[in-house]
């Protein structure tokens, strides 16, 4: 297989004297859906806030696409393809649902700040490309119906999917989806499955971190299994599914 996308070698993360992050390391592809999950506690937060920049590493290394980011802010990983969506919905109230997409588009604004100021050409055609981007990525999520409501009058499903959208708007090569189902119902997570699928056809890696885990089965191709910190096991579904470890971890060892 060729080179990975993402590399997370022994990496550690400690809050004082406690271990949240204990020499993780595992790859993502380019293009591969891999899933991250472990009981409530496990270190999954913390492992994609270590991946994205939100936190910084206490040891071990990261790299993106053959570089090393321990050090970039989350701002310095978006430009080079690495984006992320929340727990929380992470929306801007007042905006319309296009406009939070634009906001997005414009990480990849080339013209420079006074071309815009002056309305010069190139700047304007540059616009009229993210706004044209904006339209097909609203299409793409299922979210053009709404492209001119405030984001704060979307259903909570599709304020997860608007945050969806807007890390795609920035053209990721990886996107980090973290815990992109939740309060969804059966018929939403469904539809979710659908887009992930879609956007892995795009060419475009994703690292999901789902409770569900009958979405995690069904998306992903590989998946590691942490608990108090560690990766306790990694595989395709079929191998976590009846790994003794991960189902001890899950249920206890009386199962």
């Amino acid at each position: 297989m060729s080179t990975p996308l993402l590399q997370l070698h022994e990496v550690r993360k400690n809050f004082g004297g406690v271990q949240a992050v204990r020499g993780l390391s595992f790859s993502v592809h380019r293009g591969q859906v891999l899933g991250l999950i472990g009981p409530n506690g496990s270190g999954k937060s913390t492992s994609v806030n270590l991946i994205s920049g939100t936190l910084p590493v206490s040891s071990g290394e990261i790299e993106f696409d053959g570089k090393n980011v321990n050090d970039l802010a989350i701002s310095a990983r978006v430009p080079l393809g690495l984006a992320r969506t929340f727990q929380t919905t992470s929306l801007f109230p007042e905006f319309s649902v296009r406009n939070q997409v634009l906001t997005a588009c414009h990480s990849r604004f080339c013209s420079a700040p006074w071309a815009a100021v002056f309305r010069l050409s190139a700047a304007r055609s540059e616009e009229a490309r993210q706004q044209a981007r904006a339209d097909e990525i609203l299409e793409f999520v299922g979210l053009s119906d709404v492209a001119r409501e405030l984001t704060s009058s979307l259903s909570s499903a599709q304020q997860r999917l608007l945050m969806i959208a807007t890390a795609l708007a920035s053209e990721p090569a990886l996107v980090l989806l973290d815990e992109p189902a939740a309060g969804m119902v059966a018929k939403e997570r469904k539809e979710l499955t659908g887009l992930i699928q879609r956007i892995q056809a795009r060419g475009v890696a994703v690292l999901v971190i789902e409770h569900h885990m009958g979405l995690i089965m069904e998306v992903c191709e590989r998946i590691v299994v942490l608990n108090f910190g560690q990766k306790i096991a990694e595989g395709t579904p079929a191998e976590i599914r009846a790994n003794p470890a991960v189902i001890d971890a899950y249920l206890g060892g009386s199962h």
